[in-house]
């Protein structure tokens, strides 16, 4: 095979969620959401009271303390995601400090956007914010949004799996980290950019997701790099 061959084969593995270089696994690894997921609320469906109730609800404490701390967690990165969990963790969760768990984030949040890929692409839900024609907490980031679909949240997915990634590394702290991650799901309602049932769909992702990479050799010998760690560092 000529180099402009191998080229495009590259090209065509990226392009369909093939290659690994940020992720342990691809897009056609996961688990397809389009397949265990119930179908989202629509406008005309009674489960969509709740949606409705809690969209009402974030807007409430946008302009208060809590509403801040989403403001915050809607800056997706590892650097960001996994600095909410610091006290929660009990430990400092960066490059320098952690580099063998931030390594394991790093991989895992790529991996979060594979299993959501599918069923935002196939659904392609419209953002509340968008459908009331109203402005969300955080509207520099409204333009991008209304692209990419509402179900399932996208964060909630990234946020849950940190939670139970931790949660099992330092599991005297699963209950202060669970909480965390389960708070960093409902920013994402408080900001209104998605929809009580996106979150709580981006939570059953997250669980496939974890549960997938579980089966993963790589993460499996990542994963113990961190516990290692955690304990030399914690003195456990």
């Amino acid at each position: 095979m000529n180099k402009k061959l191998l080229f495009l084969s590259a090209a065509c593995l990226m392009a369909m969620g093939t290659t690994r270089a940020d992720s342990y696994l691809t897009v056609n690894d996961m688990p397809n959401a389009l397949y265990y997921l119930p179908v989202h609320p629509t406008p005309t469906d009674h489960r969509y009271y709740d949606d409705w109730v809690q969209y009402c609800w974030g807007k409430t404490v946008r302009n208060t303390p809590r509403g801040k701390v989403a403001f915050t967690d809607a800056v997706y990165s590892v650097a960001n995601i996994s600095s909410t969990f610091n006290a929660a963790y009990g430990m400092t969760i960066s490059k320098s400090n952690t580099p063998e768990l931030y390594a394991l984030l790093t991989k895992a949040l790529g991996d979060c956007s594979h299993g959501t890929n599918k069923a935002k692409n196939g659904y392609m839900r419209k953002r509340p914010f968008d459908l009331y024609n109203e402005t969300s907490l955080t509207p520099n980031d409204e333009a991008s949004l209304k692209k990419n679909g509402s179900y399932p949240s996208g964060h909630t997915t990234a946020g849950w799996t940190f939670a139970l990634i931790l949660a099992e590394i330092n599991p005297e702290r699963q209950d202060t980290i669970l909480s965390r991650g389960y708070q960093y799901g409902q920013s994402r309602v408080i900001c209104g950019v998605h929809y009580q049932s996106d979150v709580t769909a981006g939570r059953m992702v997250a669980s496939a997701v974890v549960a997938r990479l579980h089966a993963d050799e790589n993460f499996m010998q990542q994963l113990a790099k961190a516990k290692e760690e955690f304990a030399r560092k914690s003195g456990k």
